[in-house]
């Protein structure tokens, strides 16, 4: 029996990366969410940027959903997640559950009163609300954030993020950017990767 030939597979494998960040309005998750998008553009790939949140902005509950892909996305809307950025205890309780199989949860401790407990996951958390205040502009909360998930998931290169600032800050804020990617080079270093033992 001779064996058969086997056929070189040239074709790329297509990144998708699916993800929730959610949180209390004021705590910079839609700008955290456009940020990312932009910096898809940045780096040729499809994107969607979905916001919701409720009555009240500063202090209600927001959350946007990211799809960032090398392929055609098909709708905005997802019902599970490849990450959920979790930052308030609400998003918790609702989200922690539609994470995929092997996907991963990234949280900020600050406000968190039950931690995640599943184990079919990546759990990360980062002390954002810390470092932040000890960066001495609690406003960089989100970028440490971001940073954060970045190390857990680069899917995109930090000089893409770097232009998605560019495109998506006022001009008048430009200035800002390099403290911006101080914070998120700070969550990049201090993440943490848990096990559900350690966090029992």
């Amino acid at each position: 029996m001779h064996p058969k030939a086997i056929k070189k597979n040239t074709k790329m494998k297509i990144m998708t990366e699916e993800m929730i960040i959610a949180g209390f309005g004021g705590q910079g998750v839609l700008s955290m969410g456009k940020i990312l998008a932009y910096s898809g553009v940045m780096q040729g790939k499809e994107v969607t940027w979905f916001p919701s949140y409720g009555p009240e902005m500063r202090g209600g509950t927001a959350n946007v959903t990211v799809i960032l892909s090398d392929d055609r996305i098909s709708s905005p809307i997802l019902h599970e997640f490849d990450t959920a950025i979790i930052l308030n205890q609400q998003s918790m309780d609702k989200f922690e559950s539609k994470v995929k199989p092997g996907g991963v949860l990234l949280y900020d401790s600050n406000g968190i009163v039950h931690p995640p407990t599943r184990s079919d996951i990546q759990i990360y958390r980062i002390e954002g609300t810390r470092i932040a205040a000890e960066m001495g502009n609690i406003k960089t909360f989100n970028m440490v954030v971001l940073g954060a998930y970045l190390k857990a998931k680069p899917v995109v290169q930090l000089e893409s993020v770097r232009k998605g600032l560019e495109k998506s800050l006022p001009e008048r804020h430009h200035k800002l950017i390099p403290m911006n990617m101080q914070a998120i080079e700070a969550g990049r270093e201090q993440v943490e990767l848990l096990s559900v033992q350690a966090m029992v």
